[in-house]
């Protein structure tokens, strides 16, 4: 691995710290609470554990509509996989930002395969931050769009707490989700396990498509000496899931008789993944307001989705959906068609050590890190070819032989780092700083040596960048705060990237804040320069199987809009408050240059095109009416059309994804201090919709699913 001098010299580190109990290893974390939003100089959002139940969502997308600047693409109706974007970086497999659990890197591969199918099971996260701008500089490898991290379940400062939490609903959906732990004089702990499943909403002859995950997770705090300054914490977690799922859409004119049905050809089609992680941190306050906080880490996650990729030899976005489409409807008896099935059989690991040392420097606060990251993702993988009869039955044909199909590794080694500086200086609060990553990615290809006996070939792209950050708020007043903030976007070209070029942008925002009494506001407005934007193929954005795992440079590419957060309280009587909330994004962005692709939803682009799958608006409007031991919300989200493939001017109607408005309804009674019953409905209009065309055919939307559960916490 090539070093410069400068990533030896500089620290960086993903991970800070924040308020806990002086016996526990402090959170690692982002933001901290709603608090330290009003003094971060950029973009920030944080949602907290009574926030998160308030609707009791498991799809973290459902949550995310909460926060302008971020957008979300459905695609199983659940969040099993969600498709994540910020501020016009594309959505794809959230590859294009920095995700984390408790300040650790959470993709299964984020530097040598970032669109990869892992995401923490959200119906256990305690607190969700996300930040954008000029403040996520420290972040990375993903530096444009911003940052995601997901807080899990921290052990309770009380000597004894927990909490079992049962719910059921339509369409076969449960969750069972119990917690318990406690704080002594030098040792804590937490247990948390999560059983999480439905049958599905999709009908498909001879099959399922219900899902079922299990989550388990501890921790145990040590507090090595008396005073508590060195202080120990181990996190154990592991994680399965098997899903019924498939990249196999449905035709337009299917979709308009028949919307949540799904083809024969898919009736096999399965997710099987197993994820493990473990985290040691280690955690000295030094004295006086300084604190080191160092992590080591290792993720494991295997995945195997077996599914349909062929029918009668026509790939699902050449010909394929449609073909499957023309047997369920039309086939006459003895007659059958051959469907292949594909084993993407995928191996990854992530492991690393991040140290980030705090101080304060007279009246500032001064932050250093260093980290050292590995990941790899092996493909191993298959085809199986299979008879699918008139009568809906299939028959396998020809078994495949394990490595035919993908015999390649993929991994990368980096060394990032960042020095940051928060100043305070009358009204003003400045953040300035720069992050430098240096980086090696490799790709080794054995092709038909299915022993891996002999040197495979191989593609390596060494890379390193310098990004530096500023971004600062004044203050005007008590309540009105203006921000402002520049930074460099970066992401690394991957091995697959034949022109070896990194995504480097410029990003600028600025606005203003206002709190004061019941009323909060925030308003922004941003714009990215990009000089190349990268994208990723894969299998789900209809890319030729061919190009699979390659990395395209769009060049240049700009992106402006404006985000838009406020909400107020309403004190109708002294025991009945209204609360109205909402958020707005507007985007525009567009590529500056012509060229072919090879993805199918870019193809070939002319300058001006529009960049495809962003909506030029998004509007989440809430309201929520509380008494003394109740509680009722309505929470409705507005998209605007988009279109599904690069282009300008009127969208044609097979590119196209009409605008929708989604309503969501939740209302909970508290039993007394310890109990409560809760019902939430999702889609509570029933609307059916249309939430992707990348997989070669329409995906379609969750239709409406209620579901009722107790809760009780001790």
């Amino acid at each position: 691995m090539k070093l410069s001098a400068l990533s030896l010299a500089v620290a960086a580190v993903v991970a800070t710290s924040a308020q806990a109990d002086s016996q526990t290893v402090e959170r690692l974390q982002v933001i901290g609470s709603k608090q330290a939003v009003t003094e971060t100089p950029g973009s920030a959002y944080y949602m907290s554990e009574e926030e998160l139940s308030e609707f009791e969502y498991t799809d973290v997308m459902r949550a995310l509509g909460n926060v302008p600047g971020v957008y979300v693409l459905e695609e199983d109706g659940y969040g099993l996989r969600p498709n994540i974007g910020m501020r016009g970086t594309g959505v794809n497999r959230s590859d294009k930002i920095t995700q984390m659990e408790d300040g650790v890197l959470s993709a299964p591969a984020p530097y040598s395969a970032p669109a990869a199918y892992y995401f923490p099971t959200f119906a256990r996260i305690q607190a969700l931050e996300v930040l954008k701008g000029s403040s996520s500089i420290q972040y990375g490898p993903r530096t444009t769009g911003g940052v995601l991290n997901m807080v899990s379940r921290q052990i309770p400062n009380q000597p004894f707490a927990g909490m079992f939490d049962l719910s059921a609903g339509q369409d076969g959906y449960g969750k069972g989700h119990v917690w318990a732990g406690g704080q002594g004089d030098r040792v804590g702990a937490v247990v948390e396990a999560l059983r999480y499943e439905a049958d599905g909403f999709k009908d498909v002859p001879n099959g399922d498509s219900g899902f079922v995950r299990h989550d388990l997770m501890t921790k145990v705090g040590i507090a090595l000496d008396e005073a508590g300054n060195h202080q120990f914490e181990m996190k154990l977690k592991y994680s399965d899931e098997t899903s019924d799922d498939t990249y196999m859409g449905l035709t337009q004119g299917d979709y308009a008789q028949r919307p949540y049905a799904r083809y024969g050809a898919s009736q096999l089609d399965v997710m099987d993944t197993e994820h493990k992680q473990l985290q040691a941190t280690y955690q000295w306050n030094i004295g006086n307001g300084a604190r080191l906080t160092t992590v080591a880490y290792r993720n494991e996650f295997a995945r195997n989705w077996y599914k349909a990729d062929q029918v009668d030899g026509l790939g699902l976005s050449g010909g394929g959906i449609e073909r499957a489409s023309v047997f369920d409807n039309e086939a006459q008896p003895g007659e059958s068609i051959n469907v292949r099935l594909k084993n993407n059989n995928r191996n990854y690991i992530s492991q690393g050590i991040q140290t980030q040392f705090d101080m304060p420097w007279h009246q500032h606060d001064l932050s250093f890190g260093l980290r050292y990251h590995e990941d790899s993702e092996d493909r191993f993988q298959w085809t199986d070819m299979f008879e699918l009869n008139a009568n809906q039955n299939m028959s396998l044909a020809e078994a495949g032989v394990p490595g035919t199909d993908a015999n390649r590794k993929g991994s990368a080694e980096a060394l990032a780092g960042f020095a940051k500086g928060r100043f305070y200086l009358g009204g003003w609060t400045i953040d300035a700083g720069f992050r430098v990553e240096d980086i090696d990615t490799y790709r080794r290809d054995w092709g038909t040596d299915l022993a891996r006996v002999g040197s495979p070939a191989q593609r390596v792209n060494s890379t390193s960048a310098v990004l530096p950050s500023l971004g600062a708020t004044y203050s005007l007043s008590d309540s009105l705060i203006l921000l402002a903030g520049v930074q460099q976007g970066f992401a690394p070209a991957s091995a697959g990237n034949e022109g070896q070029d990194n995504e480097e942008s410029w990003n600028y925002e600025a606005g203003l804040r206002y709190l004061a009494g019941n009323l909060m506001l925030d308003a922004i407005a941003f714009y990215s320069d990009y000089d190349n934007m990268h994208g990723n193929c894969t299998a789900a954005q209809g890319c030729d199987l061919d190009n699979i795992g390659a990395q395209v440079n769009a060049g240049e590419v700009e992106v402006y809009g404006a985000e838009l957060l406020g909400q107020y309280g309403f004190e109708l009587s002294p025991s009945l408050r209204l609360m109205i909330d909402g958020a707005y994004t507007y985007t525009q962005a567009e590529f500056q240059n012509s060229f072919n692709s090879n993805i199918g939803i870019w193809g070939n682009v002319t300058a001006g095109d529009s960049v495809p799958y962003q909506p030029d608006h998004q509007l989440r409007l809430g309201a929520s009416l509380a008494g003394n031991a109740w509680q009722a919300g309505l929470n409705a989200r507005y998209m605007s059309e988009m279109r599904t493939v690069a282009g300008t001017g009127d969208i044609a109607q097979e590119d196209r994804i009409a605008s929708r408005v989604v309503l969501d309804a939740s209302a909970r009674y508290h039993i007394d201090d310890r109990q409560q019953l809760y019902v939430s409905i999702d889609n509570l209009l029933d609307r059916t919709y249309i939430t992707t065309r990348m997989h070669g055919g329409i995906m379609v939307g969750k239709p409406l699913t209620a579901h009722v559960g107790y809760r009780y916490r001790f």
